[in-house]
């Protein structure tokens, strides 16, 4: 788990050594244990290690095998490389390191731009052919490693955050408008290539790209799941869907466990934690490092599960970790947080997340996780209605959207009014082949889409603030894959997430199953009270706010005059959402 960067030039100037040096320093958290820059005429790579596998020099970045005239920057972890290997070693290659860098390195060399459908794991990368001056990137199936990049007709720039392309300056850092309707109503989603910036892309998750010398540039997508069953699963059984369902996520936390150091798990007491630590036991694993955090309660609403993480932690006799944090302590950590985001991210469970990493990576460099669980097995509230809808479009609008298109027209000054970007967004992608029924259609959105630029996301950020790396089992492209086959009854019975628990009920305690649905909440983000309404209220009220002018000054006045009562259908904040907006901007400098 690193950072990565680079800079290739078509203005026939060299690489600009100081700005990869700007954008590394600014990655350092990613890569604290070793820092890499090379430049050769108008190209330049720049890595930040943080070392989790070949804990040796060898595996140093970036790696560059002359007789191949390859060179590599590579952010992530490819859980197969072993048996990579093996095979590139059959077909006459030699290793000088022991790490998955260099077997990427090979396959390259070996199957070309194919070489990305043979990684299971999480990765973006880089490859600079020496004597082409092409440059080879990719990104994993589902975006879990992300990549930022700036594209004029003078420079390619890219990095593993949007913050270190700022620090190299030259950015185009006006708003998106589309972006900005996204962030608005697609629950603050906004699906790549875009960002909130003009001058800011990023590479869409299961996509490799070629740069050409002369600045061109070409992709495809390489991945895309079918959603609904294929044939000759309508003759599996219940039974026979519980029974894969518990081997596909028996492998995934299997390959995730590969590591030259210990790995821990961030336990949450929900079934998808507790399956995953159940998972592990069940390799062998004593004495697994467990962590969870909990926050003052407001209201009636509990700010803490720590009485479940304990019951798995008891049962499992893992080594639990418990953080608790007050107000007093989330408030400044709430602007470090927000300082290292390389997107506006508006869930509040944020800060829960950046807390958790920091206390975590005292402890361990390694954890897995169990995002991705709700968008793969049906977890959410708003799948059962999109099983017989009409009208999926407008079903699925109607639950997920944070707002109408005309509540957006009436939120943001005149300047950013767009057409309703978002509605045709989802349309689009409920247009595509591949998902028939309503459901797989929300499913399959949510996976591909919604999963990236949302938890996914916070996950990756958050952990790599704190120099820890996060590890997704759900989010195995093999999971992900049968998950998209399983009948949707299977799925959404009960509560949701039915198939999950009838196979967590075979390893973990019934009390974390059948207990209330949870959320990892921070009630003071979601009810603005006292400091947090303060600083709200800073933010949308300073001279940078007003004179960026995003926001209709009367809507602002209304949402601070009464946050609790404007709310979106996912019981978010609305005047958080603009504050945070906001925050981000001026943490940057925008």
């Amino acid at each position: 788990m690193c950072g990565i960067l680079g800079e290739i030039r078509f203005d026939g100037t060299d690489a600009d050594l100081s700005a990869l040096e700007k954008m590394a320093r600014v990655m350092k958290p990613r890569g604290p244990d070793g820092e890499g820059i090379i430049r050769r005429n108008n190209i330049g790579l720049g890595h930040r290690r943080l070392k989790i596998i070949d804990l040796s020099d060898c595996s140093q970045q970036p790696m560059v095998d002359s007789k191949l005239g390859l060179s590599l920057v590579f952010n992530g972890a490819i859980y197969n490389y072993s048996e990579l290997r093996v095979e590139l070693e059959s077909l006459g290659y030699l290793f000088f390191s022991g790490g998955d860098t260099e077997v990427i390195l090979k396959s390259y060399h070996a199957w070309g731009a194919s070489c990305v459908e043979k990684f299971n794991g999480m990765f973006a990368f880089a490859v600079v052919e020496r004597d082409s001056g092409r440059v080879f990137m990719a990104r994993d199936r589902v975006g879990i490693k992300p990549f930022y990049y700036v594209h004029t007709p003078q420079v390619f720039r890219f990095a593993s955050t949007l913050p270190a392309l700022l620090a190299a300056g030259g950015v185009d850092t006006s708003i998106d408008p589309v972006a900005l309707h996204h962030y608005m109503t697609f629950h603050s989603i906004v699906p790549p290539p875009r960002t909130i910036l003009n001058g800011v892309k990023k590479l869409p998750p299961a996509t490799r790209a070629f740069l050409e010398s002369d600045g061109s540039i070409s992709q495809d997508r390489y991945w895309t799941p079918t959603f609904g069953m294929l044939p000759g699963d309508e003759s599996r059984t219940d039974e026979d869907w519980i029974n894969e369902t518990l081997s596909v996520l028996r492998s995934a936390v299997r390959r995730r466990l590969v590591a030259d150091v210990p790995v821990g798990v961030l336990l949450s007491g929900g079934l998808d934690s507790s399956l995953i630590t159940g998972l592990l036991c069940e390799h062998g694993r004593s004495g697994i490092e467990t962590f969870s955090i909990g926050f003052e309660s407001v209201g009636n609403e509990e700010g803490d599960e720590f009485k479940y993480s304990d019951i798995v932690s008891t049962h499992f006799g893992t080594n639990h970790h418990k953080l608790f944090i007050d107000s007093t302590k989330a408030l400044p950590a709430l602007r470090h947080c927000i300082s290292q985001m390389s997107e506006p991210m508006v869930s509040h469970d944020n800060v829960g997340f950046y807390l958790l990493s920091q206390e975590v990576a005292k402890h361990v460099k390694v954890v897995q996780s169990g995002q991705g669980a709700d968008e793969i097995f049906g977890g959410y509230h708003w799948y059962p209605p999109m099983l017989n809808a009409s009208d999926p479009l407008t079903t699925y609008g109607s639950h997920f959207f944070d707002r109408s298109h005309k509540d957006y027209l009436s939120t943001v000054s005149s300047r950013f009014h767009v057409e309703d970007h978002s509605t045709a967004f989802v349309r689009s992608h409920f247009d595509m082949p591949g998902a028939e029924s309503g459901i797989d259609k929300a499913l399959r959105l949510d996976t591909l889409v919604m999963l990236v630029d949302d938890p996914v996301k916070r996950v990756d950020n958050n952990t790599m603030a704190a120099s820890l790396e996060a590890r997704v089992p759900f989010l195995d492209h093999e999971v992900i894959e049968f998950a998209a086959r399983v009948p949707a009854r299977l799925k959404i019975s009960g509560d949701g997430k039915y198939i999950l628990k009838e196979a967590g009920r075979r390893v973990i305690p019934s009390e974390v199953i059948d207990r209330p649905k949870g959320y990892f909440p921070v009630p003071a983000l979601k009810y603005l009270r006292g400091d947090f309404l303060d600083m709200a209220r800073e933010a949308l009220l300073c001279s940078a706010a007003k004179d960026r002018g995003l926001f209709q000054s009367k809507v602002v006045e209304a949402f601070l005059a009464s946050p609790e009562t404007h709310i979106t259908p996912l019981r978010g904040s609305k005047l958080w959402q603009l504050s945070l907006l906001e925050l981000w901007l001026q943490n940057h400098g925008i």
